[in-house]
């Protein structure tokens, strides 16, 4: 009795705080309210801010008041060491021209102390093309490096362990093609793919949603994914056989909650796509990963990755049945905005990455890429990317913030907004079930429109300098056109490929080939795991349009319905 006793003196003791607060806020709103204040009432987002927040925005919700690290529902923290344990993977996306240029460039950033690789490929490579193929020229090297076949792939790494480097590869359409070349890679190396650690990002529902880089339309496409995660699970149960990410619908002009929401969409497609191949979800829900955009607005930004673990593993608890701790674990890796790097003053751009930065480590991102101050204009310099890199290391190092865990926890605007994110990211959720889930969604073009009215939203309030953006619509000064050094491509890379192309089809054995492609194509007809099929491709050096060529005879093209 003596125990009830006191809690219930416990809670009337608390009760009694919250009155003489509420009496307090009032009095406060009172004399805030005759005071002048900038209107600087709304997120990025648009969200409403107020201009206080205190205990009374957490009743009902208690915060993250008795919650730790590493336990359900990892609003702290997916690790109960957090960075004390280790810190985030440093993973510089980089890729350009040829593949040997490349491979000098992630020795030089290994060298500087990255700790993990990230793979751009150039444009023809993204659409699964060769770099000789008539749809490559003028392309070829100038978004990322060129790879067409195993060949390549094999270069891009020479010199570089793949049983000891974490590589992330970012490829959609023809995403299982490039994995079976890395993996083929591997093996020339002596490493097997149940040894391989890195992401292929592979998530084609935001493709279709946002960045258009696609081959397949979406059934076959979402069969090759499931193809993957079936494969993985037995063959490469280190590798992370997607990255869902909702970073390039934020590029496109999404909000950070319908970034959160949207991405959280397609992560829970996927999980009901595997479980209906008949997969137990804690097979594959493990090697599930996200990817998620780090923009301006630092609070949002943390309670967005806060309110992400949250909800991807409630989702995955009480939806999907998990019953592995892991399934229920949301890892990520972030990436600094590029759609906030300005070409005007762009040294401005070494500043912003720096806020998002620790924007990411403060939201307890596992991994981290860091614009560059160039990459507005190209891709980067050497010297930018040490800079950028040199931004992350500055933080783990100097700042201290890895030295304690989910610093902001308890913030009254932090739990606060987290809340908000976690209830406008559900309202969401229900909205794409009312349009009949996220492939409906897609093919009647609601996200699409979505997407498009939030970026037109947040152009007229740069237009209407209801935004700022320094340099741009203020503070803008003499030396905008400020000229830093820049990385030029030019058709060199193509002309190489073509040659090293012509060369490896007169020295393969095209016999060979032909009978792979053969069986690939009879296999995507029927209902077999076509990752064995396409492995063998690889390593007959099949080329990769080749490969995507005799899947595109069985599934077709995708050409997207016109909507607006």
């Amino acid at each position: 009795m003596t125990g009830s006793h006191d809690v219930d003196a416990t809670i009337a003791a608390m009760q009694q705080e919250l009155d003489s607060l509420r009496s307090e806020v009032s009095g406060w709103r009172a004399r805030y309210e005759k005071g002048k204040v900038r209107d600087l009432n709304f997120t990025n987002s648009g969200h409403e801010l107020a201009p206080l927040y205190t205990a009374l925005d957490l009743e009902g919700s208690g915060g993250t008041a008795f919650e730790v690290p590493g336990q359900f529902p990892y609003t702290r923290g997916i690790h109960p060491t957090g960075y004390r344990g280790k810190l985030w993977t440093m993973r510089q996306f980089a890729g350009f021209g040829s593949a040997v240029e490349t491979n000098q460039r992630y020795k030089f950033l290994l060298q500087e102390g990255t700790t993990g690789l990230s793979v751009a490929f150039d444009f023809p490579t993204l659409m699964g093309y060769d770099s000789d193929h008539v749809r490559s020229e003028g392309e070829v090297g100038k978004c990322g490096v060129a790879i067409s076949s195993l060949a390549d792939m094999e270069t891009l790494f020479e010199g570089i362990p793949l049983g000891d480097v974490s590589t992330s590869m970012t490829i959609n359409g023809p995403a299982i093609i490039l994995w079976c070349f890395y993996i083929a890679a591997a093996e020339k190396q002596g490493v097997s793919a149940e040894k391989l650690r890195g992401t292929v990002q592979n998530d084609i529902l935001k493709e279709y949603m946002a960045q258009h880089a696609w081959c397949f339309p979406i059934e076959p496409a979402l069969r090759l994914i499931v193809d993957m995660f079936e494969w993985g699970a037995t063959n490469a149960p280190q590798w992370n056989t997607i990255s869902i990410s909702g970073y390039h619908i934020r590029e496109a002009g999404a909000t950070a909650a319908q970034e959160l929401a949207f991405t959280l969409a397609d992560g829970f497609t996927y999980v009901e796509r595997g479980i209906a191949r008949g997969l137990n979800v804690d097979d594959f829900a493990p090697r599930l990963s996200f990817f998620w955009d780090v923009h301006n607005d630092f609070f949002e930004e943390i309670a967005k990755l806060r309110a992400a673990r949250r909800i991807w593993a409630r989702h995955m608890k009480e939806r999907y049945g998990a019953k592995d701790p892991r399934s229920l674990v949301m890892r990520f890796h972030s990436q600094t905005a590029g759609v906030t790097l300005t070409a005007q003053q762009p040294m401005n751009n070494i500043v912003r990455v720096a806020y998002q930065a620790m924007a990411a480590a403060l939201g307890g991102t596992q991994s981290l890429h860091t614009n560059s101050m160039d990459e507005t204009l190209a891709l980067p310099t050497e010297h930018a990317v040490q800079v950028a890199l040199r931004t992350q290391q500055v933080l783990a190092y100097e700042t201290g913030v890895p030295n304690v865990i989910d610093p902001l926890g308890g913030s009254y605007y932090v739990e606060a907004l987290t809340d908000q994110m976690e209830q406008e990211a559900e309202a969401l959720f229900e909205q794409i079930q009312e349009q009949g889930g996220v492939v409906a969604g897609l093919e009647q073009g609601w996200f699409q429109k979505k997407i498009a009215e939030a970026a037109a939203r947040q152009q007229w309030e740069i237009e209407q300098h209801r935004r700022v953006i320094v340099g741009v619509n203020e503070f803008v000064s003499e030396e905008d056109a400020l000229s830093i050094p820049l990385l030029k491509i030019d058709e060199q890379a193509a002309r190489d490929q073509a040659a090293k192309l012509a060369q490896l089809r007169a020295s393969r054995d095209n016999a060979l080939c032909t009978s792979r492609i053969n069986a690939l194509r009879e296999a995507a007809r029927g209902k077999e795991n076509v990752v064995p099929y396409i492995l063998e491709c690889a390593r007959a050096y099949c080329t990769l349009f080749e490969i995507r060529a005799a899947l595109e005879d069985v599934f077709g093209a995708y050409r997207e319905p016109v909507f607006f």
